[in-house]
């Protein structure tokens, strides 16, 4: 499960309550600070994560520096003051070479030792190589590119991929924050985020909760197929590979939707095209994340709709394209089980497909009354693509 340490270091000082309140409020995984006084007024559903020092400009810590006594003793001296007072779950120490990644890992085995954390900075390879190290050794790894390429974070994930530590990122904004998630498609653990204001806290807190339901899929059954002549119709072509059992839920009405399927299994004329589904007429509803429907005349370039498995999983693509033509079309009319109607008007064409239980896979135009269909129904009512109570009948 994906998770953030909220870095309290930038904050303006007017802020900094609000960012703690925040924070708190959202159940953020963990708290990063210098002060180790304000770590302990943090209750213990934080990790409380203390810097002895900003590992980014400490001095004995730049690639390259050794550590003296001197500096060694202050950051002593801290730990102990923050011992005294109590208050943080974990030490964030940078570590720049093998000997001091070794240190760090030694003190973590020692029975009683406060966990200790890494924090390096990646610019070449042998930094690269450290934090692959680094992310095998210890319970948390925190990476700081330099560089704004995600390939040395794909590097690291899959040096790492065994690791029973986490590894986190750090990112500048949220933006940054989605593309680090999504790397690999498994993405960093964690990120270690900077927020200048609460806002910041809240819209963190969204991006992390926005994963994709499980739906309870429906089987309809088929009461007429007609044909209703010309109309313009929409294929929806992804940035993604659908699977054979995947499609996109798509009705004519937002109370009720058909599993139509992709275009991944073969045809005779032309290729298998597994990241288009020809989806519908128009006018058709589809569903997207956060349970809200567009229109498919509204889908196009960058737009994210929900793929649908047989089993009712769900994951976001994003759409690369969307085409309209003009092409004979014909409507499908079934009914759940408690009666309620679904319609959904398609291209009228052997080749295009919906699905049905199990996955099976069904062309439009060989449909018969009786035949089952999988779909969704909603219990929302809809305006402008969201939920919402008010009395609304389609037909």
């Amino acid at each position: 499960m994906r998770f953030a340490w909220i870095d309290l270091r930038e904050v303006p000082g007017p802020q900094l309550q609000a960012v703690v309140d925040a924070a708190v409020h959202t159940r953020m995984a963990g708290v990063l600070a210098t002060d180790a006084e304000l770590l302990a007024t943090l209750p213990p559903t934080v990790t409380r994560v203390l810097i002895p020092g900003n590992p980014a400009t400490d001095t004995a810590k730049k690639p390259g520096a050794k550590e003296t006594k001197e500096t060694k003793g202050a950051d002593d001296s801290k730990q102990t003051k923050a011992t005294a007072g109590a208050g943080w779950d974990v030490l964030l120490r940078t570590f720049t070479t093998q000997d001091e990644l070794d240190a760090l890992a030694a003190g973590n085995r020692a029975a009683g030792g406060t966990p200790t954390a890494g924090f390096i900075d990646v610019r070449d390879d042998r930094t690269l190589r450290l934090s692959c190290a680094g992310a095998m050794a210890l319970p948390y790894t925190v990476i700081h590119f330099a560089d704004p390429t995600k390939i040395p974070l794909e590097i690291v994930l899959a040096a790492a991929e065994s690791a029973e530590g986490k590894l986190l990122t750090t990112v500048a904004d949220l933006e940054e924050a989605a593309i680090v998630f999504d790397v690999l498609e498994r993405g960093s653990d964690g990120i270690l985020y900077p927020p200048r204001t609460a806002d910041e806290v809240f819209a963190l807190a969204r991006l992390l909760e926005a994963t994709t339901p499980q739906l309870e899929l429906a089987t309809l059954t088929v009461e007429s197929i007609q044909h209703v002549g010309l109309g313009d119709r929409v294929c929806v072509d992804t940035c993604s590979h659908f699977e054979e059992d995947e499609g996109i839920l798509v009705g004519s009405y937002s109370s009720g939707f058909i599993l139509c399927c992709s275009e991944t299994h073969p045809l005779p004329y032309m290729p298998t095209r597994p990241f288009r589904v020809n989806a519908g007429a128009l006018h058709s509803y589809t569903l997207g994340p956060e349970n809200r429907t567009s229109y498919l005349s509204e889908v196009g370039s960058g737009h994210a709709l929900l793929a649908v498995g047989a089993d009712g999983r769900t994951r976001r693509v994003v759409v690369g394209r969307a085409k309209l033509e003009s092409r004979p079309l014909l409507e499908i009319r079934a009914h759940a089980e408690d009666g309620q109607l679904v319609s959904l008007t398609v291209q009228d064409d052997w080749h295009v497909r919906v699905l049905g239980p199990g996955g099976k896979v069904l062309n439009v135009t060989e449909l018969r009354t009786g035949d089952e269909l999988l779909g969704y129904l909603a219990t929302d009512k809809r305006h402008v693509g969201l939920p919402i109570g008010e009395f609304c009948k389609e037909s």
